[in-house]
């Protein structure tokens, strides 16, 4: 098992890939404390199976039919919605010293 600082493992990464490929165990580390472990990607399993799935989604023979208030909505709605009324708030008068408290 190779132990490596994070400085060395920065400047030698490619080497220390090869080496992980090669089967050796590496080791990063800080200030001497064990970090994280390099360990090589496992191989893929291979290609993906298509229809794995099948048969066991199903959907409602209403799903595709159109909803008549979202239509409406949609074609006869307004762009925009109606802004929402506001009231302004009373601003108080200044005082007669010219300070605010």
């Amino acid at each position: 098992m190779k132990i490596v600082n994070i400085h060395a493992a920065k400047t030698q990464l490619s080497r220390l890939i090869a080496d992980v490929l090669a089967g050796e165990e590496v080791v990063i580390s800080k200030a001497g404390t064990p970090l994280v472990r390099l360990v090589p990607m496992a191989a893929a399993a291979g290609p993906r199976q298509l229809g794995v799935l099948a048969g066991s989604v199903t959907e409602s023979p209403d799903c595709w039919d159109a909803d008549p208030q979202i239509e409406t909505l949609f074609n006869y709605g307004d762009v925009e919605p109606a802004a929402a009324a506001r009231v302004a708030e009373p601003v108080p008068a200044p005082q007669a010293d010219g300070f605010d408290s």
